[in-house]
């Protein structure tokens, strides 16, 4: 909305101009200009005129040659949207280099956290070995999550378990590094000297971050449904696809779904005979295992100062190092004696899943993933061709393809149909304009070729289709749409004969004159608009070149927006000065020089009353 406002307000506030002080400035300046040429009777030709002279024979040319020139320009044009259009890159937003990079790093499962801050430290270090010390400005991390006897919901952290840890590295302004590029050297250096932990990249920026609306990369495939070991079965399968995807990157699962347990079994009878009970077995291992707090709620109070605190008993973690010491661990039994736990259960590794993840009460495998060197609509047909060649997921089994491809799929399909919306309405509107649906078709008639040139920029300039290209694409339009309702206005008043015109110098706008025919009108119309047309055309390139070349911080998420409008405006106002002549002497060659407008006070309308001679 704001760049929206933006574009809109001076573009209101020019008119506004245009529109009051212009005209009193043009009385100002051209008076004495115009006094002399009226003195004068010959003048010399300017340079300018001389070359529109040479404009207006080569356009009348165009005109006789109109059934050849207009069947080629809609055949380059859709040429050129077919086969470039296919290889532009398309993305939500155009990316930038804000030089940060944030990480997360997977130890195997069931690391303890000291282990897990030993990793990222020397994560830490290679990358600012890489980098180079000088060049690193700032990094935070999060490493494992806090112990079980803290009363805080692990939903509140970023990390799924003790052997996994978060790291941001903010590189120092200047230092020349790409950090795409920067990336991919960390992961074959990660790959080499760290094999055993997973690495994946996430967005560091707040806008990838908002657009992959809760995913931690920006391509996640979930598989979801009632069961959780079919969900893997197919995840499994998936997995092995995407991994084929060359420019997929960090492709893993999200969920810890092996974390190391220990298993204890209860031989009930001889925990009966012993007069052990099963709540007393689960109540010495709460203790020594976690915290009694998750079974017994006891508080104390101060009676000084009357502060309540939690009380809570626990064996502190470095009494128990092994599963022999799990055995060894006393069990109160109820006539007052302890049993070790070793005599009346077994004690066993297991595994079980560390992290349940559910969407819309379905459990949830997630595979993530980042992407390199190519551009999210590409990878996104891939991973759709890769999920069609898993084959349909199992009954009641769901499979959904998250992160930014959701709204990169909503971003496309709404801005074509604004780009269809917006071509209606200027469709419509110049219909009641000109009372004329034919020329309204010719106006719109330049709309291919700011799609063409849309394209061609992008494709030259190495630029994504994205929201700022988009909106670049529909100013093109507006500008072109302008350029082409200059020319077809003269145009056609030519060939009613109510315009000045260049082959007759002596008439005056609004007086009737000879009527031309229409491809004498469509030349006329072109040599006397040459000069605002081009005027217009250079004057909008020339504001957005500073934009296009993308220069001072943050420019490269605005210059595809001046990418985009000097590539469409630029074949749109070859395509109107040398294509739309021709096109309006095919619309035009029957036409009645009579106007089909209802209004009559309209001179050329049909229904004119004339009121000369009457009260």
């Amino acid at each position: 909305m704001p760049l929206a406002l933006a574009v809109i307000f001076p573009i209101i506030a020019s008119y506004l101009l245009s529109s009051t002080l212009v005209p009193v400035l043009t009385v100002w300046v051209v008076r004495a200009h115009r006094k002399e040429e009226i003195e004068t009777a010959t003048r010399t030709r300017t340079a300018f005129e001389h070359f529109q002279a040479a404009y207006g024979w080569f356009v009348r040319g165009m005109v006789t040659l109109r059934w050849l020139v207009v069947p080629v320009y809609l055949i380059a044009a859709a040429l050129v949207v077919w086969s470039i259009g296919s290889r532009l890159g398309v993305e939500i937003f155009p990316k930038t280099d804000a030089g940060q990079l944030a990480l997360r790093l997977r130890a195997p499962v069931g690391t303890k956290v000291e282990n897990t801050e030993a990793l990222a430290l020397k994560v830490l270090d290679l990358i600012k070995r890489e980098a180079g010390p000088e060049n690193v400005a700032l990094t935070m991390g999060l490493v494992g999550v806090h112990a079980a006897n803290y009363p805080v919901n692990l939903i509140h952290l970023w990390n799924g378990g003790p052997e996994e840890g978060w790291l941001a590295v903010q590189l120092k302004h200047g230092c020349g590094i790409k950090v795409e590029l920067f990336k991919e050297r960390l992961r074959a250096v990660f790959a080499a000297e760290l094999p055993e932990v997973r690495f994946s990249f996430e967005p560091s920026d707040i806008v990838n971050r908002v657009m992959s609306f809760g995913s931690s990369t920006p391509v996640e495939v979930a598989v979801s449904g009632p069961n959780l070991a079919v969900n893997k079965e197919h995840a499994d399968k998936l997995y092995a696809k995407l991994k084929q995807i060359p420019a997929l990157r960090d492709v893993q699962f999200a969920q810890s779904l092996d974390y190391p347990t220990v298993d204890i079994n209860v031989n009930r009878e001889r925990a009966g005979l012993l007069g052990v009970k099963v709540s007393d077995v689960t109540r010495s291992l709460v203790a020594a295992t976690t915290s009694s707090r998750f079974t017994v709620a006891n508080f104390w109070s101060d009676p000084v100062s009357g502060v309540s605190y939690n009380l809570q008993v626990q064996i502190p973690q470095s009494k128990t190092t092994s599963l022999e010491d799990l055995r060894n661990v006393p069990i109160s039994s109820a006539n007052g004696k302890s049993v070790l736990l070793r005599n009346i259960a077994g004690v066993a590794p297991g595994a079980a899943v560390g992290t349940y993840e559910r969407y819309n009460m379905a459990r949830v495998v997630s595979i993530t993933a980042n992407i390199h060197g190519a551009s999210l609509g590409e990878v996104a047909k891939q991973i759709a061709k890769a999920i069609a060649g898993v084959g349909a997921p199992p009954p009641k089994t769901n499979v959904a393809v998250r992160g930014q491809t959701v709204p990169l799929n909503d971003l496309l399909t709404g801005f074509q149909n604004g780009f269809i919306i917006s071509v209606v309405v200027i469709f419509l509107l110049l219909g009641a304009n000109f009372q004329s649906l034919r020329l309204s078709l010719v106006v719109v008639s330049t709309v291919p070729a700011v799609i063409a040139g849309v394209v061609l920029a992008l494709w030259l300039t190495g630029t994504t289709l994205n929201i700022q290209s988009a909106m670049g694409a529909i100013t093109a339009i507006g500008v072109a749409v302008a350029n082409s309702i200059l020319l077809v206005t003269f145009a056609e008043r030519a060939r009613v004969g109510q315009a000045s015109s260049l082959s007759h110098p002596g008439s005056e706008t609004g007086k009737k004159t000879v009527p031309l025919s229409a491809a004498d009108a469509a030349a006329d119309g072109a040599q006397s608009r040459l000069r605002p047309i081009l005027m217009t055309t250079c004057a909008m390139i020339a504001g957005m070149m500073p934009l296009a070349l993308g220069l001072g911080e943050g420019g490269d998420q605005t210059a595809p927006l001046g990418r985009a409008v000097i590539g469409g405006l630029a074949l749109a106002t070859l395509a109107t000065l040398f294509v739309l002549p021709p096109v309006f002497a095919i619309v035009r060659h029957r036409s009645s020089t009579k106007s089909r407008s209802l209004d009559p006070d309209d001179p050329l309308s049909g229904h004119f009353v004339s009121t000369v001679g009457h009260d």
